[in-house]
């Protein structure tokens, strides 16, 4: 519905539409301002009432004389304030409003001044709890999307960084920014995404990203590996996005999307550029390795157990020093489910008592396990170095991909013992290759194509390229 020149119209029609008599939050508030009626409505908590107050203060000067002809001329000559819009329907006002900015309404004006005073309840911006660095910047994004955005605009201060503002949801109206970098970025890439944002047909991004994510690219269900690299780091993501990748933030999300990414790109971190070349080359292949044995050391060994002549005489010690009560493989099954178990206790223990839970459920599973007869001592050292391994990498999605691999080679080792290690080794190679990004290229790209010097980039971190001026 367009807007009439009569404020009681308007107001009657918008106090009903918005339920103002029950929403204890939702605010309007009417004054004079040149002997004419007007009306604020607004959202008590988002709103800055030191910017209104000077406004109040300029608009109790004005007289009747004074007030121009439209609202298009009031808000050039009178509105003592810059970001101020002109709205004519009732649908764009209300969501104006119910994201946090005012709609002001004058008498005698057929249009509403929606103003940007907003002020977001945020946290401070500290360094992620996930993703911390040895050395580095320390801030990280936070769930106000309009901080996260500034805090990328602090590193790259050009003007081909573009950032685009996009909604979904027919409830909730999230917003999201699609930032780029113009001249680098795949456009076909870009333009799909888009599409797909402005296809969307959901009630509510109620998960964030994560149903962004699923909305986006709906993939196959049974292939774990992810499509998406998350980063809690302003750093990451301007680095990303001068490599001509694509971030989405999702507004209440403290994290960004970074996208395409290969299996190379989710296993990089920070840490390999704040640290010289060779040390930053020693920790990104330890990453790598620590990566690789974390999904088959278990299994290699469980294989090895099976048939213990093929053990080399070098390797001898590996062998169990005693006969195990419970099945190996479920010895490591058990493992795999409590390990996940701790994990989930974990984060819903408070964090005065995490470290001395910790403790006791290291002392109990530990040494009260191998000690009454469930588990032999060997499986709870690679179980443990597994489970510690796990974590030298940042991304949960990789790791339980990994986890999911690494179970379904345990199972067919266990089932059919060399075939079974070899199907299942297969299997996850194939999982991984046969994989795309989002974009329809190759996940270990620059494997398969070959190309050599994308290779040793991504093997070997080279010194920062630079011209002399």
């Amino acid at each position: 519905m367009d807007f009439s020149s009569s404020l009681t119209d308007n107001m009657n029609y918008l106090n009903n539409k918005l339920d103002v008599d029950k929403n204890f939050d939702l605010v309007y508030r009417t004054f004079y301002i040149g002997e004419r009626e007007a009306c604020l409505y607004y959202i008590e908590g988002f709103t800055k009432g030191d910017v209104w107050q000077k406004i109040m203060e300029d608009f109790s000067a004005l007289t009747r004389e004074d007030m121009p002809f439209d609202a298009h001329e009031f808000s050039k000559k009178l509105f003592p304030y810059s970001q101020v819009n002109l709205v004519k329907d009732d649908e764009t006002m209300i969501k104006a409003v119910l994201t946090g900015l005012a709609g002001l309404f004058i008498d005698g004006y057929d249009k509403c001044l929606v103003v940007d005073s907003r002020s977001y309840p945020a946290r401070g911006i500290s360094e992620p709890e996930k993703d911390k660095v040895l050395r580095g910047s320390r801030d990280g994004f936070v769930e106000t999307l309009t901080f996260n955005t500034a805090l990328i605009r602090r590193r790259i201060r050009d003007p081909k960084l573009t950032m685009e503002i996009m909604h979904t949801g027919e409830s909730s109206h999230t917003d999201i920014a699609i930032c780029y970098f113009k001249g680098r970025v795949d456009e076909k890439l870009l333009a799909t995404i888009k599409e797909r944002i402005n296809k969307l047909k959901v009630d509510a991004l109620t998960m964030n990203q994560e149903s962004l994510a699923e909305c986006i690219y709906p993939h196959k269900w049974f292939n774990p590996f992810p499509k998406f690299k998350y980063s809690e780091r302003p750093d990451t993501a301007a680095a990303s996005l001068l490599e001509g990748n694509i971030i989405i933030l999702v507004d209440n999300s403290p994290s960004a999307m970074i996208l395409p990414s290969s299996v190379f790109d989710i296993i990089e971190e920070a840490d390999d550029y704040y640290f010289p070349p060779i040390t930053g080359t020693y920790l990104r292949l330890s990453r790598l390795i620590i990566s690789i044995l974390t999904l088959y050391l278990t299994p290699t060994w469980l294989f090895f157990m099976q048939n213990t002549e093929l053990i080399p005489s070098w390797l001898q010690f590996i062998q169990l020093s005693e006969p195990p009560q419970v099945p190996l493989l479920f010895q490591l099954l058990i493992l795999e489910f409590a390990i996940d178990g701790l994990r989930l206790a974990a984060v819903n223990t408070p964090s005065m008592l995490t470290t001395p839970l910790s403790v006791i459920a290291g002392i109990v599973l530990g040494e009260y396990s191998v000690k009454s007869g469930w588990f032999n001592s060997e499986t709870m050292l690679y179980m443990s170095f597994v489970t510690i391994a796990n974590y030298s990498q940042s991304s949960f999605e990789l790791g339980y991909a990994f986890k999911f691999m690494r179970i379904i080679i345990l199972v067919t080792t266990a089932l059919f013992n060399f075939w079974g290690f070899v199907g299942g080794v297969l299997l996850s190679i194939c999982a991984v290759v046969f994989n795309k990004t989002i974009a329809g290229k190759s996940y270990i790209y620059p494997l398969i194509p070959f190309h050599v010097s994308e290779l040793k980039k991504r093997f070997f971190r080279g010194r920062l390229p630079h011209r002399e001026k």
